[in-house]
């Protein structure tokens, strides 16, 4: 089985050093010999500020604290984020659905983000935000491409809706963000 490397950061190494120092001593007093494998390792983690191993693991790939990166500027849209940004009116509604199954696809996220995830939707609500949102009158196809992408999900008889958690990738985030600039 391969192993997944696990970044671990400490802001401040003699910070790190002496929590670490202070719970080997703990360990030692305690149980008399040394820590196993998995003891260091949710050492290590509480040292750098975590509850255990397990949540640092957790932690997503860019959520992880990076050494005083400098900001950097927000990438220039790709050709897909761009082509999906000009289905879209100043606005930030849809104005026309396009024919290439990616600019939809990409699409479909700036209507995803207008759902509020914790609250249920009559059908009747979805089409309403739907209809809010686009321009070129058909709420039935969107809302069908929603589910179809799981971006929603309904009852079997369709008279409830919930936005469903999802990772939206590079691309999608990149078009929210642009999106949320019109708003």
């Amino acid at each position: 089985m391969p192993r997944t490397q696990t970044p671990l950061h400490a802001g401040d190494i003699s910070a790190f050093a002496r929590a670490l120092s202070r719970e080997l001593k703990q360990s030692h007093t305690l149980n008399q010999r040394p820590p196993g494998h998995v003891e260091l390792l949710n050492m290590l983690a509480r040292a750098a500020g975590h509850r255990n191993f397990q949540s640092l693991k957790a932690l997503p790939p860019a959520a992880a604290p990076v050494a005083a990166a400098p900001p950097a500027a927000a990438p220039a849209p790709n050709d897909a984020v761009a082509k999906a940004l000009r289905q879209f009116d100043a606005q930030g509604r849809i104005t026309r659905w396009p024919n290439k199954f990616g600019v939809q696809r990409l699409m479909l996220w700036g209507l995803w983000m207008h759902f509020d995830g914790k609250r249920r939707y009559r059908e009747r609500e979805v089409n309403e935000v739907l209809k809010a949102w686009h321009l070129f009158g058909d709420h039935c196809l969107l809302r069908r491409e929603l589910v179809e992408m799981k971006m929603l999900a309904r009852t079997d008889g369709g008279a409830e809706y919930r936005k469903l958690p999802c990772r939206p990738g590079e691309e999608a985030m990149a078009l929210m963000r642009a999106l949320r600039g019109r708003a």
